[in-house]
């Protein structure tokens, strides 16, 4: 059984992941295009670091990242044999709940034009692209992507009751 639960990102299996998802960054883009954050900035307070584990081994790790008037989607990354077992997908439910929960009425993504993988799960739960945001700079490998979040007891289509 997957379960998420709040992490530590100085957690040694937590830092392989990381490690392991920065390596695949310096693979595929520029160095001044990779927006990483390390294990110290994930420890900030407004940091809320996820782990997908199956047992006793950590499969994932996701950030939310708590920004003035928006959630921010960060260091999301699946170990190759979690890949294709909804690892992924269990923590983005999970960082869309705490933003929900902490009241944040978006989330926002920044993520490589190279993982399509990545693009594809972001566009199957509700993001779309959009414009460049926060202190991103202008560059040609990445796209970002937000999605609006419904709050509990909202209903796109309810009627006032008055």
């Amino acid at each position: 059984m997957l379960i998420v639960t709040r992490g530590n990102p100085r957690d040694p299996q937590a830092a392989r992941l990381l490690q392991s998802s920065h390596a695949l960054m310096q693979e595929l883009f520029p160095v001044e295009d990779i927006y990483a954050l390390d294990i110290e900035e994930l420890c900030a307070p407004d940091i809320r670091f996820f782990v997908a584990r199956q047992e006793a081994r950590m499969l994932g790790t996701a950030a939310l990242a708590i920004r003035d008037g928006y959630g921010e989607v960060k260091s999301m990354f699946t170990a190759l044999e979690g890949r294709g077992r909804g690892v992924a997908a269990a923590l983005l439910r999970r960082i869309e709940d705490e933003a929900r929960s902490s009241g944040l009425p978006e989330l926002k993504l920044e993520t490589g034009a190279a993982l399509e993988a990545a693009m594809r799960l972001y566009a199957r739960h509700g993001f779309v692209t959009c414009a460049r945001f926060g202190d991103y700079a202008e560059n040609t490998t990445s796209i970002y992507m937000s999605k609006p979040l419904q709050m509990p007891g909202r209903h796109r289509n309810s009627k006032n009751p008055s």
